[in-house]
Parts: C-alpha cells; sequence; structure tokens
C-alpha cells in the first residue's frame, strides 16, 4: 500500500511538470545551490510578480517528465534544481538573469522555450529584451519622431509649394505685361500705317498739273 501512495505521488508530481511544461512558454531550470532561505524567498517574490511560480522537484521526476515531453536536456539536471513555469517569455529571463549577476550562487543551466530547449545564450538574449513598459517608451518615442519628421516634411513641402504659386504668379504678371507691349507696338504700327496713309501723294499732284499745261 505503502509503494502504491508513494507511487502515485510521484506519478502526479511528473504530470505536474508535464502539463505545466506544456502550459508555459518558458520554462528555466537553474541551480540554487548556495542561495539563503531569504534569498530564495525573495526571488521566487519577483518571480511572482510576473506570474511566473518557481517550483524545486527531484531531477529523477523532472527527467521522466521530459521523457515524456520528448526533451533532451543533457546533464542540466544534475544536482538541485529549481524550476520556472511562466506564459511570459522574457520577464522571467530577465528577472534569473538579473538575480543571478547580484546572487552568484544562481546559476541558470537550460530553459524551455515555446516547447524547444533553449541554452543559456538564447536565454541571455531574451533577457537582454527590453520589458514591456521599455518597447511602449520606445515605441512612443518611434511615433513621436516619425511625427516630427512628418511636421517638417509638410512644413518644407508648403513654403515650397508657397514659393511655386509665387513663382507661378509672377510669370503670369509678366506674361501679361508682355502681351500688354505687343498690343501698344500693334497700336502704333496701325496708328503710323495710317499716317501714312493719308499723307498727299506729290507724284500725283506733279503729273496732273502737266496735263493741264
Amino acid at each position: 500500500m505503502a509503494n502504491d501512495f508513494i507511487l502515485k505521488q510521484k506519478a502526479g508530481v511528473i504530470s505536474e511538470i508535464v502539463n505545466k511544461s506544456k502550459e508555459s512558454s518558458s520554462v528555466i531550470i537553474v541551480d540554487y545551490r548556495g542561495l539563503t532561505v531569504d534569498e530564495l524567498t525573495e526571488l521566487r517574490k519577483q518571480l511572482k510578480e510576473v506570474d511566473t511560480d518557481l517550483k524545486v522537484y527531484k531531477n529523477s521526476l523532472t527527467k521522466r517528465a521530459m521523457d515524456e515531453l520528448k526533451l533532451d536536456l543533457g546533464d542540466s539536471l544534475l544536482g538541485p534544481s529549481a524550476i520556472s513555469f511562466s506564459k511570459d517569455t522574457v520577464s522571467p529571463a530577465k528577472i534569473l538573469s538579473m538575480y543571478a549577476k547580484k546572487h552568484d550562487a544562481l546559476k541558470i543551466k537550460v530553459g524551455i522555450i515555446e516547447g524547444k530547449v533553449a541554452d543559456l545564450e538564447l536565454i541571455n538574449k531574451l533577457a537582454s529584451i527590453p520589458s514591456r513598459e521599455g518597447l511602449l517608451t520606445m515605441l512612443a518615442s518611434g511615433m513621436m519622431a516619425i511625427v516630427r519628421d512628418l511636421s517638417i516634411s509638410l512644413d518644407l513641402y508648403s513654403k515650397q509649394l508657397g514659393g511655386d504659386e509665387s513663382l507661378a504668379k509672377e510669370e503670369l504678371v509678366q506674361e501679361s505685361d508682355k502681351k500688354a507691349i505687343e498690343v501698344d507696338e500693334q497700336s502704333e504700327e496701325a496708328t503710323e500705317q495710317e499716317m501714312v496713309e493719308e499723307l498727299p501723294n506729290n507724284d500725283s499732284k506733279k503729273e496732273k498739273k502737266g496735263e493741264e499745261e
């Protein structure tokens, strides 16, 4: 009976690890040897703030759970291990990475990101991604820059357009003046022509006088 009870307990723990791993976007395994109870409690608190659970299981049970998930974690399950489970891919990596920098006893071993084994390099890359608030700030700054650039572009375009309109008006005035000058010149030519036609013809008068003699 005792053996059956223990087996059921172990089966329950394995099932819990499997289900938590499937439901989580981020699973990170750490070595917590050397952390004090207070330090481990503080780490749990920080992770809890981003909806991340930090659980401690026997490595043998975790290994069996990983086998069910068909995931090979290699030697990462040697020594005392704690596992963080979260639906947030970035936040747990950031918290664990920062905590490890402040506490040398904490070592990040391996992770499972979106169902795939992730090494320390990938986890560190995730930790370097800005937080949601940081991304929102960057997005807001980028949008403000776009609006500023657009405003400057529109202002320059407006000034350029205004300059083109002024130039067009100037050309129109010049064209109008040119036409007015042409009309004046044509009028003067017509007047001179009329004056020429009205002048008496001296040769005609001489011929007429000769006929009379």
